[in-house]
């Protein structure tokens, strides 16, 4: 298990190439690119990555799209995981595996959640993702009851999303002893969709080194 002063943050929903480089000053461990098109953040047809710290891992995000095309994009812009936010199976994340991509396999939470749902997935993703379940793939911008992994073994490290920003960042201190990775922030540190705020970033990093 991670100490929460370890704790990782993914800065998602990136595209503007000026912001891109902004936030790339700030040094976060990965950058969340998402790749489908019916997101308000969809990087579009036209996207020029900009130069990335190498430090910085690169994670394309995708909903129900072709192994074909995942494969296809993660080539194009050098990717180093690949998110999956809709009903991939677990096939699909081995074909991903086998083609050399590191796999986050994302799950909506809420109260009903069947916490059986992830065993499938455990010896092909390196890492889960809890969401907020709610009307989108992601982009709910709710917190969900995280009280809710303690059902979750801990088994597989996951990245913590949903709602997540400067004014909630101390409250991941209830969730000592469990397998956080990462936390995953999108529009809680956004001045619109797409674009993200360097002072709010900043605020969210702070408030990481305090955790212990």
């Amino acid at each position: 298990m991670a100490r929460l002063a370890d704790i990782k943050l993914k800065i998602c929903g990136m595209r503007d190439a000026e912001n891109i480089q902004a936030v790339t000053a700030l040094s976060p461990q990965y950058m969340g690119f998402i790749f489908y098109r019916k997101s308000p953040r969809f990087v579009g047809d036209d996207f020029v990555m900009p130069a990335i710290s190498p430090g910085i891992k690169k994670v394309g995000v995708f909903v129900n799209e072709t192994t074909e095309n995942i494969l296809r994009i993660a080539s194009r812009y050098d990717l180093t995981l690949i998110q999956l936010h809709g009903h991939e199976t677990p096939e699909q994340c081995r074909d991903l595996k086998a083609k050399g991509l590191s796999v986050i396999k994302v799950f909506s939470v809420g109260e009903d959640f069947d916490w059986s749902t992830v065993q499938p997935y455990k010896s092909l993703a390196d890492f889960f993702l809890f969401d907020t379940k709610g009307k989108y793939y992601g982009g709910n911008a709710q917190a969900f009851d995280w009280s809710l992994l303690q059902k979750y073994d801990q088994e597989i490290p996951f990245f913590l999303s949903g709602g997540l920003s400067p004014e909630n960042i101390d409250d991941v201190d209830r969730l000592k002893g469990m397998n956080l990775y990462a936390l995953d922030v999108n529009s809680g540190v956004e001045d619109s969709p797409g674009v993200k705020n360097a002072s709010k970033i900043e605020s969210v990093l702070e408030k990481l080194k305090s955790l212990k």
